[in-house]
């Protein structure tokens, strides 16, 4: 018997052990030893049980444990044991007492079972973590008596009712009468049919949102037996969504007779460039009716030279579409000189794009083309005037200068100051020391700070100081300064014209007056170049470097490298810079833009990627300026990219972006606030933004006050 108990205890999967009186081993299986990490039981006989414990444990034993041990005979539980490594482990532990003073020890390593118990509560925190933040109302019923049993915040927020008032109830407590047998009966014949049912379309009363429409599915949940043992239903609001179907069915007409009536001609081409539909308004600007275009070729139209651009560009195209890459053609703007019915030609700015197949090939054009002719004559007068301007500052014999008060540094020298200081322009960039004594440059320095302290009403200062040449001589020279000031209002440095006027102090009177036309004259030179300098588009250069500021912080917060950082903040300042190609009354537009402008902004990020795909940079400028409106989940524009296909950069761009958007004014709706903003990113954290750089976001305002400047 003794044999075949000892037979037993040997095979057990459990260490099982007898100790004696004193408690220490006379007996222990090899699974008992190797628990602890021992190969063989030998090395444990005549040790005691103590050298597995700490002295917290020991104190536990002999405080708690062994005194029930003596009352009861018994005693079971879980504790920290110590292995022969010195490791620690969760281990169930039974001790009986035995007739002779003695222990019967059976012991369990629990370390994976509690890794499991463990694994099995994160998953089920994991999965109540996505009902509760799928957008979509979720809840259980019981099918027995369909009374609700479970409800996600969704369902809470759209019938406006907390879980409390929801659980235990039955649609009879909660929606009218007609509704409740509705429902009841789709959930009788899902759990009648054991199969789920798609309801396309179904009306639901709540308490705070009046009537709604939901697309709704109902599962049926089977219990082992396969009988139904509860109903799973999840429901979409798509109220929006339905009454903007509607809307977009009634508008159809509506952007017909739009087509009909703008302006801008509106036209369709074939593979042939043959016309198979224009706007109207061709009548105005070509001089030809709709029917008479109908019959003629888009290259009939067309000056020699403007032909040759388009057949130039449509074959560039053509062979960029064989080679795969028809995604870099969202849009073409072309400008070309047309001849109107009369004989006469007209400028016109042609946007164009293909019309596509279900396989995504092109099958036709599609464009708008508006007359330019006055545009480009006042372009043609502006490039004209900076010619005579460049002219100016490249012959003039005063230095016409930038200087940043940041850096206390210039920005920009003009030619002339090489030949009337002796030093080259790169040199005086890097060294403002070499011009001026130090304290000739105090007194320079004093006087910008005196004017930006006193803001006089004189929106310039004039002021001589003595400047030295590269050969050691000292000349005088007159300083006429202007301001230059940020989208803000802030001086952030100085535009200035810098004369030589040594023989002028040494001049008679009649020369004086010369010289004071002549500074008269080059100051209002000056103040159109000030003019030209300051005409910005405030709202998008005030959005840009709010979005830049916003990013780069946001990327610190982060850890990235400080040179990505700054590649960053570089992009962020000229991330919406595709907007210089949308028409300006668009832009400032106050009111809400139809579907084919929204099309026309949608397609700025193309535009920037265009304008600097060939700049040299250290930064992926085009790529995060082609990025910045994609979005995680792939609903981004204007190429759907999802998850890793989006840089790092762009992403945080994304966010930025939407937080000032969303924050600030906007032409077409006031500012919806800070606020408003966070929760846009918080709900869509790890959905549309990415989850790293939206926690950097919200950490940024809501824990260590960043605001806007």
């Amino acid at each position: 018997m003794l044999r075949q108990q000892t037979d037993a205890m040997n095979s057990a999967i459990d260490g099982m052990a007898i100790l004696n009186e004193d408690g220490k081993y006379v007996y222990l299986n090899k699974a008992h030893a190797n628990i602890y990490g021992y190969e063989n039981e030998a090395e444990l006989l005549g040790k005691s049980w103590r050298i597995f414990y700490d002295s917290e444990v020991i104190q536990r034993f002999e405080q708690d444990f062994m005194p029930e041990l003596s009352r009861k005979g018994y005693w079971s539980g879980e504790v920290i044991g110590t292995k022969k490594n010195g490791s620690k482990f969760p281990q169930s532990l039974s001790l009986t007492a035995m007739a002779n003073g003695g222990l019967i020890c059976v012991v369990r390593d629990v370390t994976e079972g509690r890794r499991q118990e463990e694994e099995l509560r994160r998953m089920n925190v994991f999965l109540n973590s996505i009902v509760e933040n799928i957008p979509n109302m979720i809840f259980l019923k019981d099918a027995r008596d369909l009374r609700f049993i479970r409800f996600n915040r969704a369902g809470e927020d759209l019938l406006g009712y907390s879980s409390d008032d929801l659980l235990g109830k039955s649609d009879y407590d909660l929606f009218p009468k007609e509704q409740a047998d509705h429902f009841t009966k789709k959930d009788r014949d899902v759990l009648n049919g054991k199969e789920v049912l798609d309801i396309p379309e179904e009306s639901i009363q709540t308490r705070t949102k009046g009537e709604r429409t939901v697309h709704t599915k109902k599962v049926p949940l089977l219990n082992e037996k396969g009988e139904p043992e509860f109903l799973l239903g999840i429901s979409e609001d798509i109220t929006e969504r339905k009454q903007v179907e509607d809307e977009l069915k009634e508008s159809e007409n509506k952007y017909r007779l739009l087509a009909d009536n703008v302006d801008d001609v509106i036209f369709v081409l074939d593979m042939n460039l043959r016309f198979t539909y224009v706007s109207p308004s061709v009548k105005t600007l070509m001089g030809y009716e709709r029917e008479e275009l109908l019959t003629l070729l888009a290259s009939e139209m067309m000056t020699p030279s403007s032909l040759d651009l388009a057949v130039k560009t449509l074959s560039e195209i053509m062979e960029l579409e064989k080679a795969g890459n028809r995604e870099i053609f969202q849009f073409q703007i072309l400008q070309l000189e047309l001849r109107r019915k009369d004989g006469s030609t007209v400028w016109t700015e042609v946007k164009a794009s293909f019309v596509r197949d279900e396989n995504q090939r092109p099958v036709g054009i599609i464009g708008v083309g508006r007359d330019i002719t006055e545009r480009r004559k006042a372009e043609q007068a502006l490039l004209d005037s900076e010619a005579i301007y460049r002219l100016v500052v490249e012959n003039i014999n005063d230095i016409i200068w930038t200087f940043d008060l940041s850096s206390m540094s210039y920005t920009f020298v003009s030619p002339s100051a090489q030949r009337i200081l002796g030093y080259s322009n790169e040199t005086l960039l890097k060294n403002l020391d070499l011009i001026f004594t130090p304290e000739t440059k105090r007194n320079v320095l004093a006087r910008f700070e005196k004017f930006i302290k006193d803001k006089p009403e004189r929106n310039s200062l004039v002021f001589d100081a003595e400047h030295r040449k590269k050969d050691g001589s000292l000349i005088w020279m007159e300083i006429s300064a202007s301001p230059l000031n940020d989208v803000l209002g802030n001086i952030v440095g100085f535009l200035g014209v810098t004369r030589n006027i040594t023989e002028r102090m040494q001049a008679d009177q009649e020369l004086q007056k010369t010289l004071e036309s002549l500074r008269k004259a080059v100051s209002a030179t000056v103040q159109v170049m000030v003019s030209a300098v300051e005409m910005r588009d405030p709202y998008t250069a005030g959005h840009q470097l709010r979005v830049a500021d916003l990013a780069r912080t946001i990327a610190t917060e982060m850890g990235l490298p400080q040179d990505k950082i700054e590649g960053i903040r570089m992009a962020g300042s000229i991330h919406d810079i595709g907007k210089l190609s949308i028409p300006a009354e668009i832009l400032s537009r106050p009111a809400k833009l139809t579907n084919i402008e929204f099309s026309l902004i949608k397609e700025h990020s193309q535009s920037g990627y265009e304008m600097l795909k060939n700049v040299d940079s250290p930064w992926p400028l085009a790529q995060i300026v082609y990025q910045h409106h994609e979005r995680m989940n792939g609903t981004g524009y204007p190429r759907n990219l999802k998850g890793d296909e989006i840089l790092m950069e762009a992403r945080i761009m994304a966010v930025a972006d939407v937080v000032e958007a969303m924050a600030s004014h906007r032409p077409y709706r006031a500012a919806l606030g800070i606020e408003v903003a966070l929760e846009e990113i918080e709900k869509n954290k790890g959905i549309i933004y990415d989850a790293d750089v939206a926690d950097a976001c919200l950490k940024l305002f809501r824990e260590k006050g960043y605001q806007f400047k």
